[in-house]
């Protein structure tokens, strides 16, 4: 142990601190991007949709087309933007793009629903964004769903169809009762951070690496390095040590901002995050020193980690599901170092999940980080022979 941690060896460690504390991009880059990017992924890549603009077709000018109107404008995930006259006018807005969803309410509507007969409404949907439109016409039916049962309350015994909805014919009713489990409150921005944690450790883990050894290499330091009497291992460990504590820091910054900003439960233990987070960051380190070992210059290191990071952060399954992929890509998600880390992210902290369930996990993930880590060490001694 004291001849591991030699007086040469924290020579160079403090010397490779000195080094990226006076790089002022490097120093940047392991605090600017855990908050811009928690940020901006967690408060833009939200799945909910809110304020739709709707345009209106009140054709029946009563007090229920009205209320209905209202119920719709009033769920926050539809808001008027104006009425229209006539059904080429409404289609017109919608294909210019000024509003996305229109709502037809027929002359004869409240007198069907005094009759107790069959009230048909007409739901236009913009559908170029066809996940909009799905998440769109589901919260539309709930409204619905939601109107007709106070309609009932007065006496009122209304049945609304949708256009191309397949009949029931049953006489019983089923009634579904849904229980939300480990996000109760259905926040989307739960499942994007704790995906975008694993893609900081990787992304920023190989390119603060990469940039940190090239720049040394164009400064000519190395054959400095090489002429000390520092033996090649403690050269190696030297460079990878720092980076991968300020990296730590990086990493309890960003669990911290999940927490404060937003509110993220830890239900498990936080040992296996940070175990996670740690083979993330030597894996990013690992892929950040192989690119290093075969280019000259930061251009070239940021040229090749282009062909490698973007494919990494696509194939991850951390800003979508997996199961949404196609199903020949979703084998490459399963040898993606991001992807295992997610999972076991999201399970440890919503859910609560131990080791003796994440074990594969921790499995494939300590396999790759082996991998990446000696391929790196084999490069960088190759190089200084």
């Amino acid at each position: 142990m004291k001849r591991f941690f030699s007086h040469r060896l924290i020579a160079l460690m403090q010397k490779e601190f000195n080094q990226i504390r006076r790089d002022r991009r490097v120093a940047m880059s392991l605090v600017l991007p855990p908050v811009l990017q928690l940020m901006l992924f967690g408060f833009v890549l939200n799945s909910k949709v809110q304020n739709l603009r709707m345009g209106v077709i009140d054709e029946s000018h009563t007090p229920e087309s009205r209320e209905l109107i209202a119920n719709l404008s009033e769920s926050r995930s539809f808001r008027v933007s104006g009425y229209f006259f006539s059904p080429e006018e409404l289609t017109r807005a919608i294909t210019e793009g000024k509003i996305q969803a229109g709502l037809v309410v027929p002359y004869d509507y409240s007198r069907n629903l005094q009759r107790g007969v069959q009230a048909n409404v007409q739901f236009l949907l913009n559908a170029m964004d066809a996940n909009t439109a799905t998440i769109a016409r589901s919260y539309a039916q709930g409204v619905i769903a939601s109107y007709i049962t106070t309609l009932s309350g007065s006496g009122i015994h209304a049945n609304f169809s949708g256009i191309a909805a397949p009949g029931v014919a049953e006489k019983g009713r089923v009634d579904l009762q849904t229980s939300f489990l480990y996000n109760p409150g259905l926040v989307s921005s739960w499942f994007t951070v704790t995906g975008v944690l694993g893609l900081l450790c990787i992304l920023n883990g190989s390119l603060v690496a990469s940039a940190t050894m090239v720049k040394e290499r164009e400064a000519g330091t190395i054959e400095q390095l090489l002429m000390s009497p520092a033996g090649t291992s403690e050269i190696i460990i030297a460079k990878i040590a720092p980076i991968f504590i300020l990296l730590c820091l990086m990493a309890l910054f960003a669990v911290a901002i999940m927490r404060l900003v937003f509110h993220v439960p830890f239900h498990g233990n936080y040992l296996l995050v940070f175990s996670g987070a740690a083979l993330c960051l030597l894996s990013g380190i690992g892929i950040g020193t192989f690119i290093a070992t075969f280019t000259r210059s930061a251009e070239q290191a940021q040229l090749v980690s282009f062909f490698i990071n973007p494919p990494l952060s696509s194939l991850s399954g951390a800003l979508t599901p997996m199961e949404a992929m196609p199903h020949w890509m979703q084998p490459f998600s399963k040898i993606n170092p991001i992807y295992h880390f997610g999972v076991i992210a999201r399970a440890s902290m919503l859910k609560g999940s131990g080791f003796d369930t994440l074990w594969p996990h921790f499995l494939v993930l300590c396999a790759f980080t082996t991998v990446l880590v000696s391929l790196s060490v084999w490069r960088f001694r190759k190089q200084l022979g």
